[in-house]
């Protein structure tokens, strides 16, 4: 990066954090396989325990059950398919899994495979136009049939228009028929106060490159009486749920992360939305009929997601002519194969395909600064103006 890039894409991966790539880099040449009962196994054993119970310490939970794997994709696939493995080994009837219209894709593609390998059924929950979850509708999915309730996955947090989901109303319902409950907070931690025991939800998303830890690692939280069948089967770390050499060095960075991302999360989250603020209001008074998606301003909302629609214009065309500028950040909508598709957010939320094609994703982070909001202000109406007559 830079010293010109304007960053603003931190809701995709935020940088490591100075701290948490001295902790990673302290370990990277030292040898020693966690699983080895000599005195460099022991040492890299006793890293990762302690690492664990930093997170722990950080997350409001017990060192064991803290589930360390490579990252949000894999431990959201650990927490859909072995709940649902193992709750439906203990009753056939459990083939029903509940989660909303806008959950990332590292829970919807995992539940649609298990709909077209395993024989879920899957219900996808409307959510209103902030994108927050219909808890009515919930309550009425489950009350319609609890016993056939393998599981309930709904997001902490948005990743598109950073909306907070009524986690206490979830737990709430899914606990009068005990149901587990799995939440991706992957976007929530560092970013709003995220504790595990108190939340009373039974799994729990986090990866460390949101936080500013490295890539490659993460964790699933999950509490030690609820049943997980292994995706990965070998050597049985990580209470079995987990198999595969722990990744030491990583680990210590991730620890790292989460500790201070959690302890300076009132102060990190004060600053970026006061940023955030400002960029929204200025953006929309340069451009009058831009408009925000997501929660109001405001408590349901990330403190550093800035989800902004322009109407006239191709979301991708406006990244690409910001990109030039050197301002990075992203689009409402999910790219495959270079063929834009509109957002399963967006239109979840009742927008058409047009107007969940027209929206950037400016997300704030730690190093975000006044001056970067500035460069965007200065940059949005000449590229607005280029993206619409581009478009006409």
């Amino acid at each position: 990066m830079n010293d010109r890039t304007v960053y603003l894409d931190h809701a995709a991966t935020t940088p490591m954090v100075p701290a948490a790539v001295e902790a990673m880099t302290a370990h990277l040449l030292e040898v020693g396989n966690p699983s080895s009962l000599h005195a460099s196994g022991r040492h890299a054993r006793r890293v990762v325990e302690e690492s664990r119970e930093t997170i722990a310490q950080a997350l409001d939970c017990r060192p064991g059950e803290v589930v360390f794997t490579s990252g949000g994709t894999e431990a959201d696939n650990v927490a859909l398919k072995g709940v649902y493995w193992s709750r439906r080994a203990g009753d056939p009837r459990r083939t029903r899994i509940l989660t909303t219209a806008v959950e990332h894709h590292a829970v919807l593609d995992p539940l649609h495979w298990l709909e077209d390998a395993e024989g879920a059924s899957v219900w996808r929950l409307p959510v209103d136009s902030r994108a927050r979850l219909d808890v009515d509708a919930l309550r009425d999915a489950v009350e319609r049939d609890p016993a056939s309730v393998a599981l309930i996955s709904v997001m902490w947090a948005n990743n598109e228009v950073g909306t907070l989901q009524p986690i206490d109303e979830v737990v709430a319902i899914a606990a009068a028929h005990g149901i587990p409950v799995h939440t991706d907070a992957v976007q929530a931690v560092g970013a709003v106060p995220v504790a595990f025991a108190r939340s009373g939800v039974d799994a729990l998303t986090l990866t460390g490159h949101k936080v500013g830890g490295p890539y490659g690692v993460g964790a699933l939280v999950v509490r030690r009486e609820l049943d997980v069948t292994p995706l990965i089967h070998g050597g049985g770390q990580e209470r079995d749920i987990r198999s595969g050499t722990i990744d030491t060095p990583a680990i210590a960075g991730f620890a790292t992360a989460v500790e201070l991302a959690v302890k300076h999360q009132a102060e990190h989250a004060a600053r970026v939305a006061a940023l955030r603020d400002d960029l929204v209001r200025r953006v929309v008074e340069a451009v009058p009929d831009a408009h925000l998606h997501g929660a109001e301003i405001g408590a349901e909302r990330l403190p550093g997601n800035a989800h902004l629609g322009f109407p006239g214009c191709e979301g991708d065309s406006l990244l690409m002519l910001l990109d030039a500028r050197g301002i990075e950040c992203s689009t409402g909508s999910a790219c495959s194969a270079g063929v834009p598709q509109p957002s399963h957010v967006l239109l979840a939320m009742g927008c058409d395909e047009e107007a969940a094609r027209h929206s950037l994703r400016f997300s704030l982070g730690h190093t975000t600064t006044q001056a970067d909001v500035d460069a965007v202000v200065e940059a949005i109406v000449p590229v607005v103006e280029r993206a619409r007559a581009a478009k006409r």
